[in-house]
């Protein structure tokens, strides 16, 4: 069965007008589709400042009638984040979940560490990878996504404040080929690469775009239009990428 995903990231809703218009005008291109995705995967930064009205106006927005999978990023804070998005009770602990979409096992990761912007996959974290992909079905494919790339993007900004430890997430794609490729964020920027040997796919951003060093000396371009990612994993686990621009 061909799996359609949709990717945001970076939404960094703040109360004001901008970051609404924008993150409502990306999600009512997705409603609009002909075919409806099988799933909308959001990678992280989505309230600015962690509070919990800024997750209240991210779970009117997001509201969807296809899956809607989130993972926290470097801006998000995980107590507001349970509360006020997934309805759960506050609690401090990293946010992953799994889920089962058109049988394909979608692992959302949290790689924030809190009160800082770099990334990690703790031990926690990397120990539910493990147990998750092994129980897993045999013929099961998996797609891993978090916030912060794992490699350089050839930007002094992101690659800063990148993924730290990488070798921890090389080691458990050697341990579970099942796994078809990561997706990221936080880079404000839409990039293909590889990681350990699989495709790593990274989000461009709702908020901003990120202009590269040859593009000029101010990183942050807010007049480019948001952006998100198609996926489209097919039954042989190869992932085909298209990344789209929302004009008003």
């Amino acid at each position: 069965m061909t799996l359609l995903l949709a990717q945001i990231s970076d939404l960094h809703l703040d109360g004001g007008d901008r970051a609404i218009e924008r993150a409502a005008r990306v999600m009512d291109y997705l409603r609009a589709l002909p075919r409806p995705v099988d799933a909308l995967l959001v990678t992280g930064d989505i309230a600015d400042h962690g509070e919990e009205s800024e997750y209240e106006q991210a779970a009117a927005l997001l509201a969807a009638p296809f899956p809607v999978l989130t993972c926290p990023g470097n801006h998000d804070a995980r107590p507001a984040y349970r509360k006020a998005l997934l309805g759960r009770p506050p609690a401090p602990g990293p946010v992953n979940e799994l889920h089962l979409i058109g049988g394909t096992a979608i692992l959302m990761c949290d790689s924030s560490i809190p009160g800082r912007d770099e990334g990690r996959l703790d031990a926690e974290t990397l120990a539910w990878m493990h147990a998750t992909l092994d129980g897993l079905p045999p013929d099961t494919p998996a797609l891993i996504a978090f916030h912060h790339p794992p490699v350089e993007l050839h930007h002094p900004l992101p690659d800063s404040l990148r993924l730290e430890q990488p070798g921890d997430l090389a080691a458990l794609l050697d341990a579970h080929p099942r796994v078809a490729a990561v997706l990221t964020g936080h880079a404000h920027t839409a990039a293909a690469t590889t990681f350990a040997g699989r495709p790593l796919l990274v989000g461009a951003a709702v908020t901003w775009t990120l202009r590269l060093p040859w593009e000029g000396d101010q990183p942050a371009d807010r007049e480019q239009p948001p952006a998100l990612a198609f996926h489209v994993l097919d039954d042989d686990r190869r992932l085909t990428t298209h990344y789209r621009a929302v004009l008003p």
